[in-house]
C-alpha cells in the first residue's frame, strides 16, 4: 500500500514540476514553436501552449521508458502471446495491477487494431474527482500513463498510438492504435 501511495505522490510532483516551468520556454534551435518529431501527436492538441504540450512531451516520454523497462522485466514465458488482443489483456490485467493494484475495468476492441481501455476509478484521478472544474486539468495526470502503456506494447513488438480521454472524473479510457507497417 506504500508502494502506491509513494508512486502517487511522486506522479504528482512530476507533474507539478513540469507545470511550473516556464510556460513557453525557447524551443532551441530549429523553427520556433514546432514540436521535436519524437513528440506524440495526442499533446499537439490547438488549446495548449508550446511549454504545456513540451510538459505533456516530457511526461509521456518519461512513462515511455518506464513501460519498455518494465516490459523487459517480464518472465519469457509471458512474452509469447498469439495475437494482440492477448497483449492488450495482459496489458489490463498483469500489468496494470503492478503498477495500480487493481485490473483495468473493461477492454473494447473494433478487431481492426483499435483497443479501448477504460478505468472507472483511476488512481491519479481519485483525488482531483470532486468537481468539473478540474476536468480540464486531468490530461497532464494521464501523459506519463500513455506513455507506460505505449513502451509496454514496444517492447512487446507492437508499435502504437496511445491517447486518453477523461469524459467524468475520475474514469478515464486509453484509445491503443496499433500501427499497421
Amino acid at each position: 500500500m506504500a508502494d502506491a501511495v509513494l508512486f502517487e505522490f511522486l506522479h504528482t510532483e512530476m507533474v507539478a514540476e513540469l507545470w511550473a516551468q516556464d510556460p513557453d520556454p525557447d524551443p532551441g534551435p530549429g523553427e520556433p514553436g514546432l514540436l521535436p518529431p519524437w513528440s506524440p501527436a495526442w499533446v499537439c492538441s490547438e488549446w495548449l501552449p508550446q511549454g504545456q504540450k513540451m510538459s505533456l512531451s516530457v511526461l509521456e516520454g518519461m512513462g515511455f521508458r518506464v513501460g519498455q523497462a518494465m516490459g523487459e522485466r517480464l518472465p519469457r514465458e509471458m512474452l509469447s502471446f498469439r495475437e494482440e488482443l492477448d497483449v492488450l489483456k495482459f496489458l489490463c490485467k498483469d500489468l496494470w495491477v503492478a503498477v495500480f493494484q487493481k485490473q483495468m475495468d473493461s477492454l473494447r476492441t473494433n478487431h481492426q487494431g483499435t483497443y479501448v481501455l477504460q478505468d472507472n476509478s483511476f488512481p491519479f484521478l481519485i483525488r482531483m474527482s470532486s468537481g468539473l472544474q478540474y476536468l480540464e486539468e486531468a490530461p497532464k495526470f494521464l501523459a506519463f500513463t500513455c506513455g507506460l502503456l505505449r513502451g509496454a506494447l514496444s517492447t512487446l513488438g507492437i508499435k502504437s498510438l496511445v491517447t486518453a480521454s477523461v469524459a467524468a472524473l475520475p474514469a478515464c479510457k486509453f484509445q491503443v492504435v496499433i500501427q499497421r507497417s
